[in-house]
């Protein structure tokens, strides 16, 4: 995608206001509604149960999903920035050090609702990731905050282990798609956030068109392997044969539904986004889709949290 322009071009972003606060606390109330509330909605008229804490674990999870994001996405809109020609030396205040403590609050909640606590397969899994996002907040905090990504590393592989049981057929198989699947999904929703939030502390610089290209060639290429490992994955889980009737019969198929629908939205308003970039005369006019994008993707993270803790189809 190319992003040739005169240098004269800028543009002034618009400066945040407590309106933009209060829109974000609200969309975060809403989205811990999906989670929350989510298992008994979606197993009404299917004869299924939830388990009782179903709504906590799903709320729990899509509180780890997000840390996880805004973490990762921080280091890497970092990579992306030093890419930029004349980039501003101006950067966004990190979040990085408060999603750490939230990360860590989550994992080790959901390790005291899983069966016998820490002290199962789960809960051991769920510690480490405690652990994990504690060193990864220290690491943000410490002079060299690019140290993060080791511990957000073994995260994802804990998450990827712990979302495929060795009793499951080829677990390795599964947890090697849910690490493609997790990180290229933490790199695409927090890139997206951090790069906004980067533009927004620029402030109409030049350099902001270049970062927002070169996320947006970047996410072309996670989107298709979020696509692709998700596909797989979501095979695997379900049984052979029956997949469209589960997606309506099953609690667990139709929040995977809705989370396909989701995604495909958000394909359209990326493609909506770059059209804008390509076009437009001013190069940063793809920042509003963007915003819409986001909070699209914050309502996949919402979904998907919720897919965490609902039952899985039994095969035949």
């Amino acid at each position: 995608m190319a992003l040739i322009r005169p240098p004269e071009v800028t543009v002034s972003a618009p400066r945040t206001g407590p309106g933009r606060a209060v829109a974000l606390l609200v969309l975060i109330g809403i989205g811990a509604l999906v989670p929350l509330l989510g298992p008994s909605v979606a197993v009404h008229g299917t004869g299924q149960s939830a388990a009782s804490d179903s709504g906590a674990l799903a709320l729990l999870r899509a509180a780890l999903f997000a840390a996880l994001s805004v973490q990762v996405g921080e280091l890497f809109t970092a990579v992306l920035a030093r890419r930029v020609p004349k980039a501003p030396r101006e950067r966004p205040g990190g979040w990085a050090p408060f999603a750490a403590v939230v990360g860590f609050a989550a994992a080790a909640a959901a390790g005291e609702l899983a069966p016998h606590g820490h002290g199962s397969r789960t809960g051991v899994l769920a510690l480490v990731e405690a652990i994990a996002f504690a060193v990864a907040g220290l690491c943000a905090l410490s002079s060299r905050p690019n140290r993060q990504a080791w511990p957000l590393a073994a995260v994802i592989l804990a998450e990827a282990l712990r979302a495929h049981p060795p009793t499951e057929h080829t677990p390795l198989v599964g947890s090697a798609l849910t690490l493609v699947h997790v990180t290229c999904s933490a790199l695409w929703a927090g890139g997206l956030l951090s790069v906004l939030r980067t533009l927004r502390r620029w402030d109409g610089a030049t350099a902001g068109a270049a970062l927002l290209g070169l996320y947006a060639r970047v996410a072309a290429v996670l989107f298709a392997a979020v696509t692709a490992t998700g596909l797989l994955s979501s095979l695997r889980r379900l049984p052979a044969g029956s997949v469209l009737g589960l997606l309506t019969s099953t609690a667990y198929g139709r929040v995977l539904l809705a989370k396909v629908l989701l995604v495909g939205a958000v394909a359209l308003l990326a493609l909506w986004a770059r059209t804008r970039l390509r076009r437009s005369p001013d190069p940063l006019a793809a920042c509003s889709p963007a915003r819409v994008e986001l909070v699209a993707l914050g309502a996949v993270v919402a979904v998907s949290g919720l897919l965490t803790a609902l039952p899985l189809p039994v095969k035949g």
